[in-house]
């Protein structure tokens, strides 16, 4: 039970996180429920309903009470870490609005979590994955959807989501797709022609009307194709080659992103490709090191 104020307090940073930060629904959604959990905690902390006034008062001890029943409750490192997060820029919002110090809060020092980086796929294996999808369907139509599915995850580096978002209106593919990512930020993305094509080979033999509004790609029975079908696909092709449970669908992003990179693509451009907010998470990403950095830069600039 949270006080009427900070719960309006708390829709009202919502809003703003989705019309000025263009936060997804999903990341609504998990914010909301974070920052509710810790005025909750509060709550039953300090034994009554917590109003604004009480919570400019949160002390680096009550911080370190929160930090404490998370951990008691077998929260991981990881998603205390991303809760904090929520909770640290409700406050910082809060106290600037409000006018308090917020130190307290925003002083608490967030978990220490081992990134787990992504394992991209072989070229090779990416080769194998695209020409197997289509071997797992005897029905013509849905094997091409598949296939066209795979190489749009694989040759332009998009999301699932991404991917399965696309109407009608994009078929056939042009020479460049716009995508709207995560938190509606938009990139654009080249498309090669073995996705053309193999688009092209799909919306022939698809048995459904595509219509400029409607879905691309569609399900069995005529609904907008699922993605955890997609999934399964993944599953049971990477079962057939012998790869190991990493190879999923974003880890053919993953090999998308790993492989222009080996092939000499710049890691700035390659940023822009995935639609990531900065440069150290393509970093990350596909687990570039310093050593790595610097050997990739002294092939683009060669010393004279």
């Amino acid at each position: 039970m949270i006080s009427a104020a900070a719960g309006a307090a708390l829709a009202d940073w919502l809003d703003q996180q989705r019309a000025l930060h263009g936060a997804a629904a999903n990341t609504i959604t998990a914010y909301c429920a974070d920052v509710t959990g810790f005025l909750g905690f509060m709550t039953r902390h300090k034994g009554g309903t917590q109003g604004l006034g009480a919570l400019a008062r949160i002390t680096t001890s009550d911080m370190r009470a929160w930090m404490a029943q998370q951990r008691e409750a077998d929260l991981g490192a990881r998603s205390l870490a991303r809760q904090l997060s929520a909770v640290k820029s409700f406050y910082r919002w809060l106290a600037e609005r409000e006018g308090f110090e917020p130190t307290a809060v925003l002083a608490t020092r967030s978990p220490r979590f081992q990134r787990k980086l992504p394992r991209p796929l072989t070229a090779e294996a990416a080769r194998d994955v695209i020409d197997r999808v289509e071997l797992q369907s005897l029905t013509p139509w849905i094997a091409a959807r598949d296939r066209a599915v795979v190489i749009l995850l694989y040759g332009c580096g998009l999301r699932i989501s991404e991917a399965l978002s696309l109407t009608g209106a994009h078929a056939p593919l042009p020479a460049t797709l716009r995508i709207t990512g995560k938190g509606g930020k938009e990139r654009i993305v080249p498309v090669l022609p073995a996705a053309r094509d193999a688009l092209d080979d799909y919306t022939r033999a698809c048995p459904y009307p595509i219509t400029q509004d409607g879905p691309l790609f569609f399900g069995a029975r005529g609904g907008k194709l699922s993605p955890r079908l997609v999934q399964k696909l993944m599953e049971h092709v990477r079962g057939q080659l012998g790869l190991p449970a990493t190879a999923t669908p974003h880890a053919l992003r993953h090999s998308f992103a790993t492989h222009l990179l080996n092939a000499g693509g710049d890691l700035r451009a390659i940023q822009e490709l995935l639609g990531h907010a900065s440069l150290s998470t393509t970093q990350a990403y596909i687990g570039v090191d310093t050593a790595r950095l610097m050997e990739v830069y002294a092939r683009a600039h060669p010393k004279a």
